[in-house]
């Protein structure tokens, strides 16, 4: 709670404004119980009521004063209800708003790493869920807990003024109420944080699942898939089950309390009025308050349940804000335009961790010089660091030691915007944003013009099965692009990098999922836009990096091998087994 008030501090004048008209409602709310014992005091006492000391002794003159009175009263409590309700409501909206752009944006700056090791679903349900059951809090529950206290405060402080001999009878119950509560407290909370883990885990799977449907029908998996869910979803119910377990107790038990405290009142008060020591009106007042003093904390069980729903989903978002990101801009700016594209790697390690504190190796003593202007492939088996590579000039992650210098600068030195907006990078594994082919080609230059897009396609390729499209550049392609195929996908996302216009261009297997016809198509394409830029290859197939100015061939993060194809060749070592192999040729 604390941290959830310290980040919503900017709104501290509508939370205060929020919290007065809670707290005049309520006090316009415990007025009909002191109506009601006026009333009654007229009619017992009637020139000697109370209202008559203040000058009208007519009966009739001080039943229509308390009628005015009453509608008054009910006329207000409308009025500030009205309020609270619009201004809790409205800063809920607008408090859920602000923390779910807020993690998000958070989010887009963490490090890769940070995605890799949690699913797009438990994300989702920080996003979403987690969010949302702050939102419902403060439509509600923080309304209904002012309210109480304020009722707490009144009553008890009228008691005390009026009767304080019956006051401590109708007090006595709440230190027990208040010990039961803050038990209650300590041990729901890490139910609820337990719920929420769950349905973390739940959105995950069922995210995984929607992703990957067409392997799950391909496979005929459908009913070990639904076993799994039902089986995430069960854990989830019985994590709801052990929370709603303890949270069904409170009320029953808190009801004993309460009842004691009502019965000592009105016993206790009755014979106080039989012994003439207590006016009647006064004690119908006091048999009503302390039912409106005590009966709310009846549903404090209710708002404790919804308080920690709501802290344990409000942490889980605040934890993502105080995650901190280890990969860090530098102040150095390197505009676009003044990119020669000029890389060295030198000397770099890269080691990562595994969830069992394994480390693993990828990449050893790593040291290539790229010209600025020329074209270079990395090849090797899988495993041999090629896609690492790319990782680390783009540094979605930083080296275990050595340095990467773009230009002469260390990269960690320059500004993460200026160092990515230099690389483009065009990736086997596509992805095209559910929008049009307009605006996939335009992601990331998002003021081209209509002309620019259609030339980078036409570049690319594309422009041709582009306008057989149903709709043209205007056709929606459906999520992550499934509506073309993958070498629509791939030529798409090959005019994406041709219309960032980046002075430095990564393929990471750009063909590797093609047939050869768009293969060839492809390759045309990369060869003349590889013209006037810095061109890095990553690849298995050796027919596209032949006309590299330079290879490089990696086996288990260590450069054994490098020079020109021919080169490579002659030289009868790694690089040429496995151009033998993808040739056909038999192997020495």
């Amino acid at each position: 709670m604390v941290r959830l008030l310290r980040y919503a501090g900017r709104h501290r004048a509508t939370w205060m404004l929020a919290a007065f008209y809670s707290v005049v409602n309520k006090l316009f709310d415990l007025a009909p119980p002191v109506l009601i014992g006026a009333a009654v005091d007229i009619v017992v006492s009637r020139e000697t009521s109370f209202v008559a000391e203040i000058g009208y002794t007519d009966v009739g003159t001080q039943l229509w004063i308390l009628a005015g009175l009453t509608v008054a009263v009910w006329g207000l409590e409308s009025l500030f209800e009205y309020a609270y309700a619009v201004t809790w409501r409205g800063l809920a909206q607008t408090v859920q708003h602000e923390l779910r752009i807020d993690v998000y944006r958070h989010m887009q700056t963490l490090d890769m790493a940070y995605f890799e090791d949690r699913s797009t679903g438990g994300l989702l349900a920080v996003l979403n869920d987690d969010v949302n059951q702050l939102e419902r809090f403060l439509d509600s529950g923080a309304n209904d807990l002012i309210q109480l206290a304020t009722t707490f405060v009144v009553v008890a402080g009228m008691f005390i003024a009026v009767v304080p001999d019956v006051a401590w009878m109708a007090i006595a119950p709440m230190p027990i109420i208040v010990a039961g509560s803050l038990w209650f407290q300590r041990r729901l909370e890490p139910r609820y944080a337990a719920v929420r883990e769950r349905v973390a885990a739940l959105n995950g799977e069922l995210s995984n699942n929607l992703g990957g449907i067409a392997t799950i029908k391909s496979f005929v998996a459908e009913n070990h898939e639904i076993e799994q869910i039902a089986a995430e979803s069960l854990d989830y119910a019985a994590a709801n089950r052990r929370a709603i377990a303890l949270s069904s107790a409170f009320v029953p038990l808190i009801r004993m309390a309460i009842v004691v405290g009502f019965a000592a009142t009105m016993v206790y008060g009755g014979k106080l009025v039989l012994g003439g020591e207590l006016n009647v009106g006064l004690y119908s007042m006091l048999v009503f308050m302390t039912q409106r003093l005590l009966w709310p904390l009846t549903r404090l069980g209710r708002m404790l349940d919804q308080l920690q729903r709501a802290m344990a989903s409000t942490a889980r978002a605040l934890d993502v804000l105080d995650t901190e990101r280890t990969i860090a801009g530098g102040d150095t700016a390197l505009p676009t335009n003044q990119v020669r594209g000029h890389l060295d790697v030198d000397r770099v390690d890269f080691a990562y961790q595994t969830p069992a504190g394994d480390r693993v190796e990828v990449l050893r003593q790593l040291s290539v010089a790229i010209e600025a202007g020329s074209t270079v492939a990395f090849v090797g088996a899988t495993g041999a660091g090629k896609s690492t590579i790319v990782k680390l000039l783009l540094r979605f992650y930083d080296p275990t030691s050595g340095t990467i210098r773009l230009d002469g600068h260390p990269i960690d030195s320059l500004a993460l915007p200026d160092l990515r907006q230099a690389i483009g990078l065009v990736s086997q594994d596509v992805f095209l944003f559910h929008g049009t082919v307009r605006d996939n080609i335009a992601y990331g230059s998002f003021d081209a013009s209509m002309e620019a897009i259609v030339d980078a396609a036409k570049i690319a390729e594309a422009h041709d099965f582009i306008t057989e499209l149903p709709r043209g550049y205007d056709t929606v392609v459906g999520e992550r692009g499934q509506k073309l195929s993958g070498g629509q996908r791939q030529r798409i996302s090959i005019a994406r990098a041709i219309l960032k216009d980046p002075p430095v261009l990564i393929l990471d297997e750009a063909t590797s999922s093609v047939d050869n016809e768009t293969e060839a198509a492809i390759q045309r394409s990369l060869e003349r836009i590889a013209v006037g830029r810095t061109t890095i290859i990553i690849a298995h197939r050796l027919s596209t990096v032949r006309n590299a100015d330079r290879t490089f061939v990696l086996e288990r993060g260590t450069l054994i091998e490098q020079g020109t194809h021919s080169e490579l060749v002659q030289a009868n070592g790694t690089y040429a087994a496995l151009w033998r192999v993808q040739t056909g040729e038999r192997a020495a």
